[in-house]
């Protein structure tokens, strides 16, 4: 069996590349076939930069499928040949996946490309579960990529007013598609005073950061209303210098707020339901999968390519260089 991957051979030298393939399946594992697999650029791209020690080069990055099942193990009762599954894999046409974990059917009549969305929205989902957002509160999130746009669509459904911050005009033009009230341009030097008009002077109760840039986290905490929180949805990433008795005074200090510092890493969570631990990754699949459905949360305006896997070095390209338009990028296995 020949197989395609996209590899990660050094820093910035993406190929696609043909191989041998001869799958091992084992007892509780299945061979698929992948139909989409969706770019995670933030992570992704820190992979590329050969920055990230847990990636070693050359390697197949991935983050989030929708596959077709080929063929099962001997021990698998609960999928068969010919499932349409949603799954954490590989830039690959073919890849064994173990069944255990964040591996689910797809819901029929569910738009196939938006499947691997769903991880991106339970990674935002993370932020909403570790908050106190309640309905009627001001919610403001710093970056509108991927993530930060699911993160506030999924605050403005726990019925928040949601106010949107991001340096790029297009990611806020998506954004605005998408239903979020408030879009505001990070770039300039008001932000704090339009959310002190938008929140009637109080500020925000919670602040779900999504940039991972270190020094927008803190100019962040200057809107942020007395007893709120920040939220760290964004893994940060970079060098800052800066005076950290003053970061961590608007923590401590009630004149500056007492503000509660929360990390929202995707992996505070299991990954499968249990008796003790109400939300879990397959919990929050299953929910996203349904929100979909409902077009409650929106994914297509969030799709900026679907392209072949051979065009993989053009894609990283235009993430790394041209982040207004691309972001939401799928590779295309259903006719290699």
């Amino acid at each position: 069996m020949n197989n395609t991957k996209v590899m990660f051979l050094s820093p910035w030298q993406v190929e696609t590349v043909e191989e041998k393939f001869s799958p091992q399946i084992g007892d509780q594992e299945v061979l698929v076939k992948k139909l989409y697999t969706l770019i995670s650029p933030g992570t992704e791209l820190a992979m590329l930069s050969g920055n990230e020690a847990w990636f070693p080069m050359p390697g197949t990055p991935g983050y989030a499928a929708v596959s077709k099942i080929v063929e099962v193990g001997g021990g698998v009762t609960e999928f068969n040949t010919g499932d349409i599954v949603f799954h954490y894999g590989n830039h690959t046409k073919y890849e064994v996946v173990s069944i255990r974990g964040t591996f689910l059917k797809v819901p029929e009549n569910l738009d196939l490309k938006w499947v691997p969305f769903t991880r991106m929205a339970t990674v935002a989902t993370t932020a909403i579960r570790v908050s106190n957002i309640e309905f009627g509160d001001y919610v403001s999130v710093t970056g509108l990529g991927l993530i930060g746009n699911m993160a506030a669509q999924l605050a403005h459904l726990q019925g928040a007013t949601v106010i949107g911050i991001d340096l790029s005009g297009e990611r806020l033009r998506i954004a605005e598609q998408c239903g979020v009230i408030h879009v505001l341009s990070g770039g300039k030097d008001s932000v704090k005073e339009q959310i002190a008009e938008i929140t009637h002077g109080k500020g925000v109760s919670t602040h779900i950061e999504a940039t991972g840039v270190p020094q927008v986290a803190v100019q962040s905490l200057e809107w942020i209303a007395k007893l709120g929180e920040i939220i760290f949805l964004g893994s940060p990433r970079g060098e800052y210098n800066t005076d950290v008795t003053e970061i961590l005074n608007y923590c401590h200090l009630y004149g500056r707020g007492c503000i509660t510092f929360k990390g929202a890493h995707e992996w505070r969570y299991p990954t499968e339901p249990n008796e003790f631990v109400k939300h879990s990754l397959v919990r929050n699949s299953n929910i996203v999968f349904e929100l979909m459905k409902q077009k409650r949360l929106q994914v297509e305006p969030l799709i900026s390519h679907v392209l072949k896997p051979e065009e993989a070095k053009k894609t990283y390209e235009g993430l790394r260089l041209n982040k207004d338009q691309y972001s939401g990028v799928l590779f295309d296995w259903s006719e290699t």
